[in-house]
């Protein structure tokens, strides 16, 4: 087995040097810090340049990418993730080549796994169990609807984000189409995944695995979220297997006390040893877990009914049965061997092709692999050591586990007879059991519920409408899936759910203008709807830290967990006055104005410093802030005041300099060329009746 690497989310980096951190990949993704890295690829934190985003890339091993299998099994992953439309899937973005360098670049999601959640929380409640588990239930079954099985579900796949909790299903390296060969590699090797969630029919049986080998996983995991613990412990991996095997998973509530009955019945059915007892997919399975929570959500502790109903036909066998001999009696062949830790560890160095990563799923019993060289004796002990009646295994020369049940033998003549009329009430008791009291579900999908109800009825079936569900590919009120599902059977008489689809799945934006961040958050989630980034903005009728839009806009309907941007206010936007002392009223006014300002020029002043039509002083001063529309006062100047000059001729030189004083000019004294020093004026410069500017000066000319 080939296992992808599962990625940490818990903030861990690779340590030690790395070639790739800084490059470019496809001139596009820049690689950062490794977060995980697995038997074939790692997966690298990057930055998408074009798109300025965080993304994972995963990058195939050196010397791996010229491997045809490998190449398109990367391939393989991006195109299953495609197929998948879902919001609880993490999803591919981009896949391709860059010089021998094969990467998938795919969503990031910073947090944790269910692994950690079980670690720290469980046991847990069985309605906070359901919670988690709903999204990862809903994602696999919409790739069972797809067409895919993931093949490799368990709690290291499913990631939760820590900022929104977000839950995640990833690496769907392992998926294939169901219904196609994906049992055997070109080695003959096997193809299968973890060992505590491996069903038993790919143990025991030569088949392909289908969507019932997923649900199997899923109620293992449920197990493990009501218990904190596996069903199934051993010293090494084929303990495990064995015990997938021969024993059921054992009730919640014989771990967990409280667990209610009907939960029990909701996992053993889910992990039923026998698959054509399990669940057809995980769309059934979801539907019964809506049943269940609807059960806990009313707080009802015992439902008889409700759990007759999820157990169905499902018995408990001491073993499960591996396949008919021939007449030859040759045994039955293991679907694959397993091999420990360290023989993992060994193949893994020595053919990569078969490598397993055990991340996550530590200890004993982590991973299953497949082996073709001999396994030791000590492998086969593991299993032989069973209770009595489960099947002895037994190591070949080639390496292949063979599997064959004892056998008494009947001697004598009467011992023919009982033999027969045994085989006889067997077979009419079997058929009694198996098919005469039983017959199969008719397909009604994508029916009306009248339509559907009559053709159930019309088969003698009680046709009984379940919760309705959104469906993405199912038009609305038309039947989505049936309980069993179709071509599966059912007692005649018995009871059919059918669920009938609500049509895609949308919400609408809420108008969001003028309220609180906060508010506008909590009314997004109740939407189903995720608050990206936060964008503010300057705004003048909105106020500081309130809701100016949404991106996208309001009205607009989105699929569950869709992002919607905030654009928020960062309230009124300030505006520099500036400085125009000094400085030309009128382009004082034309930019202010520009600048969505209101320019005041109404008061004026006389200067004698500052030329006429310049700014004298403004109000607010240089420096300040204001806002669009405000006004900012100028004062202009008028230039300096001109002041008539008097007469002042024949007057004495002391009361001309006084009376020139008063009106504000000074005066200048110069005895005339015909001075004869009476000290009267003669003449002034101006002369009177001149107007002068205040605080110029006047020459007196005496005589």
């Amino acid at each position: 087995m080939v296992d992808e690497p599962t990625p940490r989310h818990d903030g861990a980096r690779g340590s030690g040097p790395d070639a790739l951190f800084g490059r470019l990949i496809d001139g596009r993704y820049r690689i950062g810090p490794r977060i995980a890295r697995g038997g074939m690829a790692s997966v690298y934190e990057a930055t998408d340049i074009r798109l300025d985003k965080t993304v994972a890339v995963k990058v195939m091993h050196v010397g791996l990418g010229d491997h045809d299998e490998f190449a398109a099994r990367f391939v393989r992953e991006a195109r299953a993730a495609a197929r998948i439309d879902h919001p609880h899937v993490v999803a591919v973005h981009d896949q391709g080549d860059d010089d021998g360098t094969v990467f998938l670049a795919m969503e990031y999601v910073p947090g944790h796994t269910l692994r950690d959640v079980i670690r720290k929380e469980s046991p847990m409640a069985p309605r906070r169990v359901l919670e988690l588990l709903e999204p990862v239930v809903s994602a696999i079954a919409a790739a069972h609807r797809a067409g895919l099985i993931h093949r490799d579900v368990k709690p290291e796949n499913v990631l939760i984000a820590d900022t929104t909790g977000r839950i995640k299903v990833a690496d769907f390296g392992l998926a294939r189409a169901i219904g196609t060969d994906t049992q055997h590699t070109q080695t003959g090797g096997v193809l299968i995944g973890s060992v505590s969630y491996l069903a038993p029919e790919l143990v025991v049986q030569d088949v392909r695995p289908d969507a019932r080998a997923d649900v199997y996983a899923l109620g293992v995991v449920l197990f493990e979220l009501l218990t904190g613990s596996k069903p199934h412990e051993g010293e090494s991996p084929i303990q495990v297997a064995y015990k997938h095997v021969n024993a059921d998973i054992p009730a919640p509530s014989s771990l967990t006390p409280g667990v209610p009955a009907y939960v029990d019945a909701l996992v053993a059915r889910a992990t039923a040893r026998d698959r054509a007892l399990r669940p057809a997919d995980a769309g059934i399975l979801l539907h019964q877990m809506h049943r269940v929570m609807q059960a806990l959500t009313e707080g009802v502790d015992d439902d008889p009914e409700l759990t007759a109903d999820l157990r169905g036909a499902l018995g408990r066998q001491d073993t499960v049965e591996l396949s008919e001999t021939e007449d030859d009696g040759e045994p039955a062949v293991l679907a694959g061997a397993l091999a420990g830790p360290e023989q993992a560890e060994s193949a893994e160095s020595a053919e990569p092709a078969d490598s397993a990563d055990s991340a996550g799923d530590e200890g004993p019993g982590g991973t299953l692999v497949a082996v073709t060289a001999a396994q030791p004796a000590e492998v086969s002990a593991g299993l032989e050591s069973g209770p009595p009646g489960a099947v002895a295994v037994h190591p070949t020369p080639m390496g292949v586990v063979h599997a064959r049940r004892p056998r008494s033998r009947w001697r004598g003549p009467l011992g023919v007879v009982l033999a027969v009329l045994v085989v006889a009430g067997l077979g009419v008791g079997a058929w009694w059991l198996t098919e005469g009291r039983w017959t199969r579900t008719p397909g009604v999908l994508e029916l009306t519920a009248g339509e559907a109800a009559e053709k159930l009825e019309a088969a003698g079936l009680t046709a009984e409408r379940g919760e309705d569900e959104y469906s993405e590919t199912v038009a609305e009120g038309l039947v989505i899936s049936t309980d069993p599902a179709a071509g599966d059977r059912v007692l005649s008489g018995g009871t059919v759910t059918y669920v009938i689809s609500l049509g895609k799945e949308r919400y609408r934006v809420p108008k969001l203008a003028g309220e609180a961040v906060d508010d506008a958050q909590d009314r997004l989630m109740k939407r189903h709807l995720v608050p990206a980034e936060t964008i503010e903005r300057w705004h003048e009728s909105v106020g500081d830290g309130l809701v100016i839009r949404t991106d996208p806009k309001a009205g607009t309907s989105l699929r569950p967990d869709a992002e919607v941007t905030l654009i928020v206010s960062k309230g009124r936007k300030p505006i520099p006055v500036g400085d125009w002392i000094g400085k030309s009223a009128a382009r004082a006014e034309s930019q202010l104005s520009d600048r969505g300002l209101v320019a005041d020029t109404s008061a004026t002043a006389h200067s004698a410093s500052v030329p006429e039509g310049d700014v004298i002083s403004q109000q607010p001063r240089p420096g300040a802030t204001v806002h669009r529309g405000d006004t900012v006062q100028l004062v202009v100047s008028l230039g300096p005041e001109l002041v008539e000059v008097p007469r002042v001729v024949a007057s004495g030189v002391d009361a001309a300099r006084d009376r020139l004083q008063d009106l504000g000019f000074k005066v200048r004294i110069v005895e005339a060329d015909s001075y004869i020093g009476l000290g009267y004026v003669l003449s002034t410069d101006p002369g009177a009746g001149a107007m002068a500017p205040k605080g110029s000066t006047i020459t007196l000319y005496l005589v």
